[in-house]
């Protein structure tokens, strides 16, 4: 179960269907999941539908509807700038700026093999031709990142159509593959072993010292019926840990570091 809103859902069986796949969902087992939910899903009315099959009770008035490690005030602040961005409309997508992003990946993208074909693959057509193509891979890789946020469109139908077009035609990458795990990085960004983008090979793509953690914790939890009938959830003393990975490393470790996480996404893409 997760809760969400104070309210305690079993996901057991659900969590088998869900479109953002099970793992996101089962990285909140036993806790609140209230603040992903809200930033995942752009329209709650439609999702809360299905949530109501899947409601079991809501939590005891003692129990705190965040996780232990966390502190209320803040959380509360959080949620409270959230909804004054929301109010300010600073989340609304400009479309002028994304069809101009899109226009000159495109162009920058053709341009870079028509340097080739034209003047053929001498040294300076064959690097500035490069330099084309590895600006217009970049942006794609940021462009189709907003479309798998469903950031650009407000139906996500569409994002996910354009996304398509630029990762998988564009890019040569699966955009399941890439959702699969965004969805996961962002649902529990760097936590040790619920994070993808920690997850390197632990002998090629190590660097520095030992990864410190810090360890918070989630809460396993056992339902209650109170006298009225209804189903209540109180915390159990089971503790289901996660590792929020926290690593220094110097100016000089962190460039390889961004270098070698490139290497390992497209090892990781391939294999």
């Amino acid at each position: 179960w997760l809760v969400i809103d104070r309210k305690v859902y079993d996901v057991s069986r659900f969590s088998k269907h869900h479109p953002g796949g099970s793992r996101v969902i089962s990285h909140y087992a036993g806790q609140d999941a209230t603040d992903a939910f809200v930033a995942f899903h752009s329209d709650k009315s439609l999702v809360k539908k299905y949530l109501k099959s899947l409601l079991i009770g809501e939590l005891a008035p003692d129990q705190p509807s965040f996780e232990s490690n966390k502190k209320k005030s803040l959380l509360e602040d959080f949620r409270e700038l959230r909804c004054t961005i929301e109010k300010m409309g600073l989340l609304t997508p400009n479309y002028t700026f994304f069809f101009l992003i899109f226009l000159h990946l495109l162009v920058l993208d053709a341009a870079s093999w028509l340097v080739v074909w034209y003047f053929g693959i001498s040294l300076v057509p064959f690097v500035v031709g490069m330099a084309f193509f590895t600006i217009a891979q970049i942006q794609m890789g940021w462009f189709q990142h907003d479309l798998g946020h469903c950031s650009v469109f407000r139906k996500p139908k569409w994002n996910r159509l354009l996304q398509i077009v630029v990762i998988n035609v564009l890019k040569g990458l699966p955009a399941s593959w890439w959702n699969h795990l965004h969805n996961q990085h962002h649902a529990k960004p760097n936590c040790f072993r619920k994070d993808p983008d920690l997850n390197m090979h632990p002998l090629l793509f190590s660097l520095g010292k030992t990864l410190s953690v810090e360890v918070s914790t989630g809460t396993a939890g056992e339902a209650e019926i109170s006298k009225t009938g209804s189903c209540r959830v109180r915390a159990s003393c089971l503790q289901l840990a996660h590792y929020n990975v926290f690593s220094f490393f110097s100016s000089e470790k962190r460039r390889r570091s961004s270098c070698l996480t490139i290497i390992s996404i497209s090892i990781s893409s391939v294999s």
